[in-house]
């Protein structure tokens, strides 16, 4: 099936090095940005690096969201609420968006080891509130280091996949079994993404106490 990717904030770290790594699995990548040329600045630099063979376009956040299949969130959490009530228009029925988003106390200037209070439970069930009924919604790729993903080694790193609909489950764990040494954790329905969120904090602060760049997790005991 050809799919189109679109990436929300697709010039940041985390946004650019999914987008890396997708287009390089040969995935249809559109990198998305508040700032077209930004946006193209960025899919150009990585096509240089990837090759020009390489599927990935560009465009601004609206026009990603009015073309692509599925739709990937990787900004700040202080700009997720901002962006996801701007582009209620562009959604389509049918459409999966796979929320990143964690709610970390330095969106506001406190400890990037510390998480803030989502009064829906989750970054990711905020989304839920913020993108029509007809637009599926899962929580992934909030524990893989963006350190990690702009390198093109493998992944040692588990990802947690939750979601209340199977379709956008079964696609958040395609893309991160594309990801190579990751392995997708089915981590059941949507409220349980307020614990994989934060296990982000507890990630950070590992980094920051054994001057680490890359701390990942690994669950054992689950058949292959």
């Amino acid at each position: 099936m050809t799919r189109k990717i679109g990436i929300l904030g697709g010039t940041g770290p985390e946004g650019s090095g999914l987008a890396a790594r997708w287009a390089a699995a040969g995935e249809h990548v559109v990198v998305g940005s508040r700032d077209a040329n930004r946006a193209a600045e960025t899919a150009k630099l990585l096509r240089a690096r990837l090759g020009s063979n390489t599927k990935m376009e560009s465009a601004d956040n609206p026009a990603v969201v009015g073309q692509c299949e599925v739709v990937v969130l990787t900004v700040p959490f202080t700009g997720q609420a901002a962006l996801l009530k701007q582009l209620k228009p562009y959604w389509r029925p049918g459409q999966i968006l796979i929320d990143t988003t964690v709610p970390l106390a330095a969106a506001v200037g406190g400890a990037p080891s510390r998480m803030l209070g989502v009064w829906q439970g989750s970054a990711a069930q905020l989304a839920r509130e913020l993108v029509p009924e007809s637009v599926a919604v899962a929580a992934a790729f909030h524990n893989v280091s963006a350190e990690l993903l702009a390198q093109t080694g493998s992944i040692d790193c588990d990802i947690l996949v939750c979601s209340d609909d199977d379709l956008a489950k079964r696609v958040a764990t395609e893309l991160a079994e594309k990801l190579p040494g990751a392995r997708a954790v089915n981590g059941g329905k949507l409220e349980n993404a307020r614990i994989v969120e934060s296990i982000t904090a507890l990630l950070i602060g590992l980094n920051i106490r054994y001057k680490a760049h890359s701390v990942g997790i690994r669950f054992t005991g689950l058949p292959l």
